[in-house]
Parts: structure tokens; sequence; C-alpha cells
């Protein structure tokens, strides 16, 4: 099965940012996340969505 969702720490290894980084483009909501089980993720499509943004 494919991993639908990131973990914050995760995200920050993908876009080589750091965490506080990562954590700041989701309270401006430059990078929308979701709440799941306590644990703060970022989807897949929202991590594309958001690169897609940058591109363009």
């Amino acid at each position: 099965m494919t991993t639908l969702t990131n973990t914050l720490p995760e995200v920050a290894g993908h876009l080589r940012l750091g965490r506080m980084t990562i954590y700041r483009l989701i309270r401006s909501g430059d990078l929308p996340s979701i709440l799941m089980g306590g644990s703060r993720r970022v989807t897949v499509a929202a991590l594309q969505s958001y690169l897609e943004g940058l591109s363009s």
C-alpha cells in the first residue's frame, strides 16, 4: 500500500527544510495539514499541490 500521508519530519526531509519552517507553512495556510490521532500529517496530494504552486 502506498503512503497517503507524511509526518512533519518526513515532509521537512522531502523538502529539505527545517521542521520549524514546515510548522510556519502550515500555520500560514500555505501547506494544508490534517490531524490524525493527535499527530499532524500532510497528505501527499497537499504536498504535490504546494510544490506545483511554487513553480507557477
